[in-house]
């Protein structure tokens, strides 16, 4: 895999789940998100000797009355119940360890739900970096990384999905979509094996 044609999509990384104090902390599994956490620092380490690898952030940000959001329902609702996600408040920031990072990451702001490519820019910066490749890391598994990575191989991207720098709900859910659900639009690597493969 050429790192030049490459896009490491980093995906929900954001104080609402991963901080301390963050509103959806405890939806995700406390194991596969401190896992998943802790293994995406790992990779982004890696990746500061990668110049050519694009590494996109896509954040969830929503106004503060979530006016975009017209038929709430599911995660979506909770979003709202919980008052997450909100343009403006902590919640909302790029945990640290990406931010840190500075321009080695590309912000690609205005996603208003599950799908990284809906109401963003995405497509057209994987585009104008001549990206074939789309490989992801992130949270929750069985919505917004699920969502992105089949609306990817829908843009004929080559998808990969880093199982070790993805978070479900829980240990089983993650282990069902890892097994059953991404290898049918994906390959589905670790994130070690991705390092190995990228030149």
């Amino acid at each position: 895999m050429k790192a030049a044609e490459t896009a490491l999509v980093l995906i929900g990384y954001q104080n609402d789940y991963f901080a301390e104090d963050g509103i959806l902390r405890e939806f995700v599994e406390g194991h596969a998100r401190d896992t998943t956490l802790q293994n995406t620092i790992k990779l982004l380490d890696a990746v500061k000797e990668l110049p050519e690898l694009l590494v996109i952030a896509t954040p969830i940000q929503f106004t503060s009355d979530y006016s975009e959001i017209t038929e709430p329902v599911g995660i979506l609702k909770a979003i709202i119940d919980v008052g997450a996600f909100r343009r403006g408040q902590k919640g909302t920031e790029t945990i640290p360890v990406i931010t840190d990072l500075g321009d080695r990451v590309v912000n690609v702001p205005g996603r208003r739900g599950l799908n990284a490519f809906s109401n963003t820019d995405l497509e057209d910066v994987l585009r104008g970096h001549n990206i074939r490749n789309v490989v992801i890391a992130g949270a929750v598994t069985s919505l917004c990384i699920d969502s992105t990575a089949r609306s990817a191989f829908d843009r004929d991207f080559q998808v990969y999905i880093l199982s070790d720098c993805t978070a479900g709900r829980t240990d089983t859910e993650q282990q069902f979509y890892a097994n059953e659900v991404f290898p049918m639009y994906s390959q589905v690597i670790g994130f070690e094996e991705f390092l190995q493969d990228i030149n």
